[in-house]
């Protein structure tokens, strides 16, 4: 639950005013249908997410606990400071006509890719070693911030302090990397099943 909870949280408030939800307003003012547009998003950010838990999960076993734990601090705390960076989406992205939710998949798909929450994606993963948890999180944050930014547009920008959303954004993500620190090397260590048949110590 820990990991659930955690990862919805910081990828909500880190997707406010993220490029990936600043998309969300474009297709939703050019592509006007909302069902095709959510759908989109949502299976674009469960393709995107496995990959990036995945290759989170991967990492975590190439290093030791000590270094692991480091680095996910580290990435934490770097990715607070880059919450705090308002992003733009390029004036020059064509949403060609392939169809609503087609169109809406690739081009969430590709906004996606090495933007913040799919990197916090992979330090989650990595620090939580619940891949599904995670990944559920992670997208339940994602949908929590562009489907009211599909539905009311603009106007949710308006709505909502973007910056203060960052900068509590920012502020869990600091959080999370002294956590990760003080949790000690237990906390990221990924302990592998017993093999079948094993005895336990002591029997």
């Amino acid at each position: 639950m820990e990991a659930l909870v955690v990862s919805t949280s910081i990828v909500a408030l880190a997707e406010m005013g993220d490029k990936t939800q600043l998309l969300s307003f474009v297709l939703a003012a050019k592509l006007k249908r909302r069902v095709p547009i959510v759908l989109g998003i949502l299976v674009a950010t469960l393709a995107n997410h496995f990959l990036a838990g995945g290759i989170g999960t991967w990492l975590a076993t190439l290093v030791s606990p000590a270094v692991l734990r480091w680095t996910i601090a580290v990435s934490f705390v770097a990715f607070g400071l880059w919450a705090l960076k308002a992003d733009e989406l390029e004036d020059d992205r064509r949403l060609r006509g392939a169809g609503v939710f087609a169109t809406t998949l690739v081009a969430f798909f590709l906004v996606e890719m090495g933007d913040k929450t799919q990197l916090a994606t992979v330090a989650l993963a990595a620090r939580y070693h619940s891949l599904v948890a995670v990944v559920t999180g992670t997208t339940l944050g994602m949908m929590i911030a562009n489907v009211p930014a599909v539905w009311m547009g603009e106007t949710l920008a308006h709505r909502v302090n973007m910056k203060g959303m960052r900068w509590v954004a920012a502020a869990l993500f600091v959080l999370l990397g002294g956590l990760t620190l003080l949790a000690g090397d237990e906390a990221v260590r990924v302990t592998p099943p017993p093999a079948a048949g094993a005895v336990s110590p002591g029997r």
